[in-house]
This record gives structure tokens, sequence and C-alpha cells, in this order.
């Protein structure tokens, strides 16, 4: 392939600034993709700014992905020119452990971030601000023609990330989910979540995004800054979807789900959270995690958002605005998710 535009920083507290890098050529069971839009996502900006550990600079973020297909190799059965395909936080894995043929490859031990990891060649991989991106067909997945692609880039991890956990739980009629926090993550678990079937209530610090909340699908909307939200809805839900990317007490959220509960985590804060036991043994509670889905499950995502409308909501920005934007993203500034138009990397 060569050289392509991009957007890269040098260090964490170094502006965006456009560049070149080097995408491997189309080997037999590649795709090229030509990338129209990529969302920005919490975990870019954590990483960029080291707030996860170390990072290998200069870094090329983004894993929410969407464009079309522009070239294939020789051996590509799934996908042809002129297709419309999506990206995630992955691009390869080991495709032999235990998880990868159970199609799990979230969990397998040796697969490919698709940012800020090592390929296969032992050569940086680089992400979606950027023009480009070669990634090998099994990792890629159909945006299908009922979803824009720049409403469907957001998908690619806030789908997948609120979609997944979803389902292992199975959530559907009858279920009562709360999602806490309505941001990148919480606006998609509203929708996916109200379109399961379940009674959704959304816990947010105030009442700012009480109708974005219900425009969504929310049943309720509940307040949580004054605390009588943690009273009043003791032993409410079956799950509870923390988005929240910041530190929470979490014993006060776990008191409000009943008998056999779960509070599934998907949002990282930078430090760690403590609880009191007892909040999770009286109701046999239980506090739980959960990243990504595996390929598979991210093509019936895609699936199911068009099959019911699902596509992000979300704010285009140039690429010369990244900066900016993830300021933005960091003081709540977003309605709700961040989609760089990448026609402007090359601007």
């Amino acid at each position: 392939m060569g050289l392509v535009a991009a957007y890269a920083t040098a260090g964490p507290r170094s502006p965006f600034e456009r560049t070149m890098i080097e995408r491997r050529e189309v080997g037999p069971k590649d795709v090229l993709i030509a990338i129209r839009y990529a969302g920005i996502c919490h975990s870019d900006i954590h990483t960029a700014r080291e707030e996860w550990g170390a990072t290998t600079f200069p870094l090329v973020p983004g894993h929410e992905i969407a464009g079309v297909v522009e070239q294939v190799g020789s051996e590509v059965t799934k996908y042809a020119v002129g297709d419309r395909v999506g990206v995630g936080c992955m691009v390869d894995s080991c495709g032999e452990c235990r998880h990868c043929l159970a199609g799990n490859e979230q969990f397998c031990k040796r697969n490919t971030g698709t940012y800020g990891s090592r390929d296969k060649d032992g050569n940086p991989t680089a992400g979606g601000y950027s023009t480009h991106i070669v990634v090998t067909e099994g990792f890629v997945v159909r945006i299908p023609d009922a979803l824009a692609l720049d409403v469907a880039a957001p998908l690619l991890c806030a789908g997948i990330t609120t979609y997944s956990p979803l389902r292992h739980w199975k959530v559907g009629p009858g279920s009562r989910v709360a999602v806490a926090g309505l941001g990148g993550l919480g606006h998609m678990g509203v929708r996916i979540a109200a379109a399961l079937g379940a009674e959704v209530t959304v816990l947010t610090r105030t009442d700012a995004k009480a109708d974005d909340a219900r425009a969504l699908g929310a049943h309720h909307v509940r307040a949580t800054a004054d605390g009588t939200a943690f009273r009043e809805l003791r032993d409410s839900f079956d799950l509870i979807l923390n988005t929240v990317a910041a530190e929470i007490d979490l014993d006060r959220y776990l008191r409000m789900l009943d008998v056999d509960g779960a509070m599934v985590n998907v949002g990282l804060p930078e430090s760690s959270l403590s609880i009191n036991l007892m909040s999770v043994v009286g109701n046999r509670r239980s506090l739980s995690g959960s990243p990504i889905g595996g390929i598979a499950e991210t093509q019936e995502m895609l699936d199911f958002c068009a099959e019911h409308g699902l596509g992000s909501m979300i704010e285009t920005i140039a690429a010369q605005d990244i900066d900016a934007a993830y300021d933005r993203v960091v003081r709540g500034d977003v309605r709700y998710r961040f989609v760089i138009d990448n026609a402007t990397i090359t601007a």
C-alpha cells in the first residue's frame, strides 16, 4: 500500500498533527479500506494521554472505523471493491486458542489491537485517524445499507461494548435495566436495551439530559446528585450497565440491584474502585465487567442496529479539531460521539 495521510500525536502532551504513515501491502487475505469516518472513543483519549500506562508514540488512534473497500487480496471471499465495511478494536488474533475458536477473539491473549499494538510483522498498528487501513478479511465487518457510515462508525466500539453485555446477561422483555451515565457508551446502551424490550432507567447526575434519555428510549430518568435515587431504587434492577468513566460509589449502585442482579462495568476510570462485600452478599448480587465482543457478535450487533434504526448520535468534526474534541469529551460536552470526517485529513 505504501504511505497514507494520518493524524498522530507525538506524546501525551503533544497536539495531533498531520503526518504520513506506512500501510502494509495488500496480502492474499487482506482488505484495503478507504476510511470515510472514524469515531473518537474515550479509550483513544486515555491512551493518547498515557492515563492507562505507557503508550508507544507516535500514536494514530481510532478503532471505530467505517469506510469502503478499495482493494481485496487474491484469496478474499467475503468482500468486494465498493462494499461498505467497518473495523473495530481488533485487527487480528491467533485464530487457534479456545477463545478464537469460540468466536470470542476479544479474549485471545495474542489479539492485535487496531492501534497501539504490534502487528504480525512487528510494526506498530495505527488506527482510524487515517485515510486508509489494511486489515485481514476475518476482522472486517459489513455495514448494512440501512446505516449511514458516519452514524455506524461509533457502533464498532460503543455499540458492541454495550450490546455484548446486554446479550450475555440475556436482557429482553421484562428485564429491568439501569444505564449509569448518558455519554458515548451510555446513549447506545439505552437504545439497544430498549430495542431488546427492557424497561430502561437512566441514572445520570442531573436532569440536564432527561429529554435526550427519553428520546433515546428510556422509560425513566433519575438524577443521582442528591442521593435520593439510591434510597428509593433499592432492589429495583436486574442489571446495571455502568458506562461512567469516572470514580463512583459502587456500593450505592450495587444496592439498587435485586436478587441475583448484576452490575456490569464497561466504563473505565483511571483509578481503582473499591466495594464493601456486604453490597454483593446481601442479594447474591454480582459485580462484573465486559469488554467488546467477538467479530461474529459485532456483525450481529450491526445487523440488529440496522434493523432497529439505531445509529449513534454524533457530531462530525474535521481532523484539525481532534484536540479540541478530546477536551470536550473530558468535559462531557458532546452529544454523544464525535466522528472525524476523514476527507479532512488530506485538507
